[in-house]
């Protein structure tokens, strides 16, 4: 071999290599070892010390899983004190925690740390850090590991901090387009992941005078890693209240951020007010609902619009057979169509249904007359709207429907559930009430909420039927303004009414006024 100029190996040609030759020879008989075995060598080595992590590499450990995300700094807190960890905020409760089962426990340490004296808590900022450490891990080595965990989490929250005002504009603005009915737009403000996902939204307004303190706390409980799965939060201020709007998919019927916003409600005496799940081009009407479930909610309360629990019919029913009924009633209708008839069941009325299409009464009107048609449903008939609102509810289903199916004579679909059903979810929904409170409400339901007209059916003067329905919305823990409540009332009132629940059902001694048994 050679070295070119420029440094690099040359090689010569050589000679061919020679053919090989072929062996005739036989091949050897083996040969047996007759030798003893060798005694096994024994090792006398002491065996190598395990590696231990020096604090420096719990260090880098910690950093590089901070830089990642909280729940994984505080996974990696975990691991490496051979235990558990856990950040606790005083509203949100334990929002990071590894495993989640050490959620309460951690809950009760940050409340009384000198109970829990085997813990490690530690302050950072509003949150406190608890670590319970492995029987094998030494005091010096945990108190280390969450010093490192905390100095950590403290430069997240600054980090966050410096982001807050460009955030809170960003909620802001996202917030006045979907009041003003442009969804779309908001969703594209809030970015590319919304979109993906994000077609429902749950609106909730609460007021009082710590509405600003509550605010701030609010945000810093969101900072210090709350989580909400798929849903995104928008808070922001609208003079003297708190707003926020949970935004979320079709299938999330219940926005998590609920417990969270109790809590706010409770903490700092504010009246809250919760509405139904609505589509982000509905969000205006789940404002109004929103406003109205505050106005009867009492200090230091959140209050549902509908808030039927375990009664709604969104939980008894089946959620497939229920999505699949739904696509079938309501196939003859269009996006638009249907956003109409959402708008005017939700609202109570063409009028108010306005603002949230942006359309002339007129054009409302002419719309219902269409949508009547093409369902070949009486519009004004309370069953038929009842019904409507519940397809309308009812979750998507994962394909179109191809046929169309008529509403039920039944109150209920019999296809969804059975007659016994039907009878002792309504039995168990109304049992607070007496047959005169049934029977008036029943009435007042069928007038679709009117007073006036369901007080002349009934021969009572309307303040005495005022006064009747106050008791009925008290006993059943409703609120009743809710077009959801009212329509799942009139459902259940409907389908265990016997045949002579009227106006002669009600004992009376004279006069309009009733003057039976003292409410």
């Amino acid at each position: 071999m050679t070295t070119s100029r420029a440094g690099r190996a040359q090689h010569r040609a050589g000679p061919a290599p020679a053919a090989p030759v072929e062996d005739t020879r036989a091949p050897a008989a083996p040969v047996e070892d007759t030798r003893a075995p060798a005694a096994p060598v024994e090792d006398t080595r002491a065996p190598a010390a395990p590696v231990e992590d020096t604090p420096y590499e719990a260090a880098r450990r910690l950093t590089r899983a901070a830089g990642r995300s909280g729940d994984m700094l505080i996974a990696e807190a975990a691991a490496l004190a051979d235990g558990w960890a856990a950040v606790v905020h005083p509203v949100a409760g334990a929002v990071h925690c590894h495993p989640h089962s050490a959620g309460p426990a951690a809950v009760r340490a940050a409340a009384h740390p000198k109970a829990h004296p085997h813990l490690t808590v530690q302050q950072v900022a509003d949150a406190a850090l608890v670590i319970g450490p492995g029987r094998a891990t030494p005091a010096p080595r945990a108190a280390l590991i969450a010093q490192i965990t905390a100095d950590l989490l403290l430069v997240r929250a600054r980090q966050a901090e410096e982001t807050r005002g460009a955030e809170q504009r960003l909620h802001a603005a996202a917030l006045h387009l979907l009041l003003h009915g442009r969804h779309r737009l908001a969703v594209d403000v809030l970015g590319t992941g919304a979109a993906a996902h994000v077609t429902h939204a749950t609106v909730y307004r609460l007021a009082g005078s710590t509405a600003h303190t509550a605010h701030q706390a609010l945000w810093r409980a969101a900072q210090s890693g709350v989580s909400f799965g798929d849903t995104r939060m928008l808070v922001g201020l609208d003079g003297p209240e708190l707003v926020v709007v949970a935004l979320h998919g079709a299938q999330e019927s219940h926005s998590p951020a609920l417990p969270l916003l109790a809590r706010i409600a409770e903490r700092y005496r504010l009246t809250g007010g919760a509405a139904d799940p609505a589509p982000l081009d509905m969000v205006p009407t789940a404002w109004a609902e929103a406003g109205t479930a505050r106005n009867s909610a009492a200090v230091g309360c959140l209050i549902p619009a509908a808030g039927l629990g375990a009664h709604g019919l969104l939980r008894v029913l089946p959620a497939d057979r229920l999505a699949a009924w739904s696509a079938a009633v309501l196939q003859p209708l269009d996006r638009e169509r249907r956003r109409t008839l959402e708008a005017w069941l939700r609202s109570g009325s063409a009028q108010a249904a306005v603002p949230a299409l942006g359309v002339s009464e007129g054009t409302v009107r002419s719309r219902l007359r269409g949508i009547g048609a093409l369902l070949a449903a009486d519009l004004d008939d309370p069953t038929v709207q009842a019904q409507l609102l519940l397809a309308l509810r009812a979750p998507a289903p994962p394909e179109p429907a191809t046929t169309y199916v008529r509403l039920p004579a039944a109150p209920l679909p019999p296809e969804l559930i059975g007659p016994g059903q039907a009878d002792r979810w309504a039995s168990a929904l109304l049992e607070p009430l007496d047959a005169r409170l049934r029977t008036a409400l029943r009435c007042w339901l069928g007038q679709r909420g009117r007073t006036a007209p369901a007080a002349a059916a009934l021969g009572l003067h309307r303040t005495t039927l005022t006064a009747w329905l106050d008791k009925c919305g008290r006993l059943l823990g409703l609120d009743l303004s809710s077009a959801t409540v009212r329509a799942e009332l009139h459902l259940a009132a409907e389908t265990i009414a016997p045949p002579g629940d009227g106006s002669a059902a009600l004992p009376r001694r004279g006069g309009r006024t009733y003057r039976g048994a003292r409410a």
